[in-house]
């Protein structure tokens, strides 16, 4: 007998007012069988969800619920919940353009988003593109949004951002700093953290042993030291302590080569010492497929790689490939979490 499926509860945000995001989650919620493995709820305002829907030419009926926590307690989930919150009104939206109204209207719902999940009734959330400019304007506090979700839940221990194409995962050591400053963090100890973060993250979303590649730092992986030693002093040292431990790991190999071997199929993440060294691969082989995991949280977080796409916002064009992608993913997770919890 097949097993019964397992119906993470998954929450979904719009994104930024101004961008793509409500369009794409329109053409989310329109796919065939989007809720046969994930009870849904959409979290936003109900002006921007009919915008998105008008924007993308699709009509999504959904299920009006009060709270997040009424989500798991629905008999019938055959249809998305829609929990519709008042953050931001139309007349406060100028689109293509980064706004603080916008910004602080993203960040209202991400924290609705993850109250629930620390009250246990959210098991991933899947967030559509956010402007950072327009969220530091809104209040942010912090670099990025994954320190933020890293505080707000709570977490002591390594997080970073993952970037997945696919079946091919990247971390990196280091992230949104200038890259004068990335040999100045580069350790053993963060290269064995996201390592092994990405290895188990990998095995949470349904691959039981993914092969791992790490990278070189330096030009031709160092040349023996003549182009630098941090691949002699710290690279090397934390690959033979990742092997000791168990994990499947070469490395380091030179970043003009790693991605040839993961694109052929022999390695399923990359560990990258910086934010450009496998963005820019990454981006290149599938810009709209991409999705960014946030690794680290005790929640499955995730949400398309590319950005808000200021350009095209209100045209009709967005693609959803990411954005189902990271979905996907977040469902994988999720389910995951839910069964090991």
């Amino acid at each position: 007998m097949e097993s019964p499926v397992i119906a993470p509860v998954i929450a979904i945000t719009l994104g930024d007012a101004a961008g793509i995001g409500p369009e794409l989650i329109a053409r989310l919620l329109s796919q065939p069988g989007i809720t046969a493995r994930a009870n849904i709820v959409l979290v936003g305002d109900a002006w921007l969800w009919q915008e998105g829907q008008a924007i993308a030419g699709q009509s999504v009926t959904t299920q009006a619920v009060n709270s997040l926590a009424d989500v798991r307690q629905r008999a019938d989930r055959s249809l998305p919940a829609f929990l519709a919150v008042n953050t931001i009104a139309r007349e406060q939206v100028q689109r293509s353009q980064a706004q603080a109204a916008c910004g602080a209207a993203v960040l209202k719902v991400l924290n609705l988003c993850m109250d629930g999940a620390k009250a246990g009734a959210v098991d991933a959330i899947c967030f559509a593109p956010l402007n950072k400019q327009a969220m530091k304007l809104g209040g942010l506090k912090h670099e990025d949004e994954l320190h933020h979700f890293a505080e707000y839940l709570g977490v002591t221990g390594y997080f970073c951002e993952f970037n997945t194409l696919g079946d091919l995962w990247t971390a990196r050591v280091s992230s949104h700093i200038p890259l004068k400053d990335a040999a100045s963090v580069l350790s053993q100890e963060r290269i064995v953290a996201a390592t092994e973060l990405i290895y188990r993250s990998l095995q949470a979303s349904g691959n039981a042993n993914p092969q791992v590649a790490v990278a070189a730092f330096n030009p031709h992986g160092g040349d023996g030291g003549v182009c630098g030693r941090e691949e002699i002093d710290i690279i090397e040292p934390a690959v033979k302590a990742l092997r000791a431990s168990g994990i499947p790991v070469d490395g380091p190999f030179p970043a003009d080569t790693i991605f040839l071997k993961a694109r052929d199929g022999l390695y399923q993440a990359i560990v990258t010492m910086y934010h450009d060294q496998g963005q820019i691969a990454i981006k290149l082989m599938g810009f709209s497929k991409g999705v960014t995991v946030q690794g680290g949280l005790p929640v499955p977080i995730t949400t398309p790689a590319h950005g808000t796409a200021y350009d095209i916002a209100g045209k009709g064009q967005a693609d959803v490939n990411a954005t189902l992608n990271a979905f996907k993913i977040a469902q994988r997770m999720g389910a995951a979490r839910l069964q090991t919890a």
